[in-house]
């Protein structure tokens, strides 16, 4: 296969300095304020953004220094398959984070919810619609039992 690069778009700014103690997902980081700051190149592609109460931020995991294929992720302890976790060490290091949008100012994203390490690459900004992305029973997997646990649950410092 050929391949494949891409250019960040941005930069998020979060509260989260380090990643030990950070929240593990977006749902468990109620009022964590930031910006997404979008490179002014890009400005036009937030034309009718606004009308959106969250967005889904697409990005590079910049402080990962290796690749897991088989992970034991924060919310288990047992090993799984990384393509069967969020975890950050994987083959390509893309995160991505539903978060809610507060505003619209100027080529800035006022963001609340975050679960991003402050400085991470933006690579792509997609609408929120619960239509699209919401799935009637859908099934879980080793997930079922576990993500009662992710309000409490912080990031340790495992993947780096």
């Amino acid at each position: 296969m050929e391949p494949v690069g891409y250019r960040p778009i941005g930069v998020i700014r979060s509260p989260h300095a380090t990643t030990d103690g950070m929240p593990i997902q977006a749902v468990a980081a109620a009022g964590a304020r930031g910006r997404v700051e979008l490179d002014p190149v890009f400005a036009e592609g937030l034309a009718d953004l606004e009308g959106f109460s969250h967005i889904v931020l697409l990005y590079h995991f910049h402080e990962v220094r290796e690749v897991r294929l088989t992970v034991t992720p924060f919310l288990d302890t047992a090993s799984h398959g990384v393509f069967a976790t969020r975890s950050p060490v994987r083959p390509n290091a893309i995160g991505m984070s539903t978060v809610r949008l507060l505003a619209v100012e100027g080529t800035s994203l006022v963001v609340e919810d975050l679960d991003v390490l402050d400085g991470t690459p933006l690579l792509d900004i997609k609408p929120y619609v619960p239509q699209f992305d919401d799935r009637a029973g859908a099934r879980i997997g080793w997930y079922t039992g576990r993500v009662e646990a992710v309000a409490q649950t912080r990031a340790d410092g495992r993947f780096r």
